[in-house]
């Protein structure tokens, strides 16, 4: 989660207005003291770890920040100049292939990703509009079949069948919020949680696991374990729906899970791979982009 500034709001973070009104004291203690402030725009990073109940309540602090620069910013004038500028920059010099996918879409690529605003697919794979069919949820689960009917297994349903991708990707990522409120859950009281509680205990096979394995490393590092292991366990919660299974047997379709590190921008992957003498599917070719 983080707070960004520009345009017009510039003037309200000047040398000045720094120590007139401690607006920048005040994000300092909302996030922590990696406090940045450049050209363009000024960003507080919340601590390493913060699971998305917690925002929950820093983020109305931040409403209330957002309040006293609102007269300063106009965030829709902001988004036209953008619209217009990916208009000029990107639309009309190619204005061909954009009408083109005015018409229809066939990306060869299926991803889902974290609803994390850090975390863009498109942005960090570096994606062109058509190329990748995309959702995105909290802490970028995938629920089996048995679980019934979800946003997410749906898309895939469209992807898989009607688009006839090539390729899944299934991308987590570091210091994620839904996973830190997974592992903060207590497994006793799910008929008493929020929406968010509610749904990130479908990664609760990873979470029980992790806490089983490794109870003696620290919250911290439980989380990144975790992190990677509800990505394993999304990936074959796949194989599940028999219209991948049986494209993934015939070689049609590639499964693949992704681990992006906000921290030191690597990605560790993995590629599910199938044993035909026995049946069974397993993750294999671990491979670290640095």
């Amino acid at each position: 989660m983080a707070l960004t500034l520009c345009g017009r709001a510039r003037r309200l973070v000047s040398g000045t207005s720094v120590h007139k009104n401690g607006f920048l004291q005040r994000l300092q203690q909302t996030g922590s003291a990696r406090f940045q402030l450049g050209e363009a725009k000024a960003v507080s990073l919340l601590p390493r770890r913060t699971n998305m109940v917690q925002e929950l309540g820093i983020r109305e602090e931040l409403v209330q920040i957002n309040r006293e620069i609102e007269t300063g910013y106009d965030f829709l004038g902001e988004m036209r100049q953008r619209f217009l500028r990916f208009k000029r920059q990107k639309y009309l010099p190619e204005i061909e292939k954009f009408q083109a996918l005015a018409v229809a879409q066939a990306p060869k690529v299926m991803v889902i990703g974290c609803a994390d605003s850090r975390v863009c697919p498109s942005y960090v794979l570096g994606f062109q509009p058509g190329e990748a069919f995309t959702i995105r949820n909290v802490a970028n689960l995938v629920t089996p079949i048995q679980n019934g009917s979800t946003e997410t297994n749906s898309a895939l349903e469209f992807a898989v069948t009607t688009l006839q991708v090539e390729n899944i990707i299934v991308m987590g990522h570091s210091n994620c919020g839904g996973i830190a409120a997974l592992m903060n859950h207590q497994n006793h009281q799910e008929q008493h949680s929020s929406l968010v509680e509610r749904w990130v205990m479908n990664g609760k096979a990873a979470k029980l696991r992790t806490q089983a394995d490794l109870s003696h490393l620290s919250f911290d590092e439980q989380c990144k374990n975790c992190e990677k292991e509800s990505i394993k366990d999304s990936v074959m919660n796949l194989i599940t729906y028999p219209w991948i299974r049986d494209r993934v047997k015939r070689g049609e379709v590639k499964i693949h899970g992704c681990y992006y590190n906000l921290s030191d921008c690597s990605l560790e992957k993995w590629r599910l791979s199938s044993d035909k003498n026995n049946n069974g599917f397993f993750l294999s070719d671990r491979e670290i982009w640095s």
